[in-house]
């Protein structure tokens, strides 16, 4: 399969002298999904945010097949859709279609055009009947999902979730396992949940102070770090 996401050698040190990443190497393919465990501060979502350029550390990231640099940064970030863990960060418009719309139009869309791709990706992950509300009336899974309508509808290959599952209750976790399991993007996990990585990933990835320590079969990895659903 096309490697989508090729990374070699990266290094982040944040201002205060942190060493968040050192030496990361990793591989995504078309059509897969990845797991990324580790404790908190082991890097995962330093990693992350390193794949559409909202940090920028030493070393080699390739999307695509193009690597990434401050001249093509638009054309990436429209290639790797991100969603946060806290909702919140991406909802800020009046109301779910402007929010959802917001991407789209960003991109060059006419306000029409852009609007009847909001109201496509809201249908297709079943929040149709919330176009006209506010954001913040929203349930946290009903949150979830418009963030992730707003991710799709700029029409991304590769799909970031960090912490996809916090703050949803049983019904809201099935309903976005079912979404993303249906979804065809290759997609990256940040997650402590193990049961989620079982339910969608191929494999898992397990970060430890900034650096890959192991990779392979979900159960044989959490296994071998001694990685509990709750990341315990």
């Amino acid at each position: 399969m096309t490697a989508v996401v090729e990374v070699r050698g990266l290094r982040f040190r944040y201002p205060d002298g942190t060493q968040a990443l050192n030496g990361i190497d990793f591989t995504l393919r078309a059509g897969e999904t990845v797991a990324l465990f580790g404790a908190n501060g082991s890097g995962k979502t330093t990693f992350v945010l390193h794949l559409n350029g909202l940090l920028t550390g030493e070393g080699f990231i390739s999307i695509c097949g193009e690597p990434l640099s401050k001249n093509n940064l638009a054309k990436i970030r429209a290639k790797v859709g991100m969603v946060f863990q806290d909702a919140d960060e991406q909802l800020f418009l009046p109301t779910v279609l402007e929010d959802v719309a917001f991407g789209p139009a960003n991109q060059g869309l006419s306000a029409q055009a852009a609007n009847a791709r909001a109201r496509e990706m809201l249908d297709h992950v079943g929040m149709a009947s919330a176009l006209d509300k506010a954001p913040y009336h929203l349930s946290a899974g009903e949150k979830r999902r418009v963030a992730l309508a707003g991710v799709l509808a700029m029409d991304p290959e590769i799909l970031v979730l960090d912490e996809p599952t916090t703050f949803l209750d049983p019904p809201g976790r099935r309903d976005l396992v079912k979404l993303l399991k249906a979804l065809p993007q290759a997609k990256l996990l940040a997650t402590h949940d193990v049961s989620l990585a079982r339910e969608i990933a191929t494999r898992a990835v397990f970060f430890e102070k900034g650096k890959v320590a192991g990779e392979g079969p979900i159960d044989e990895i959490a296994e071998r770090f001694n990685w509990t659903p709750e990341g315990t």
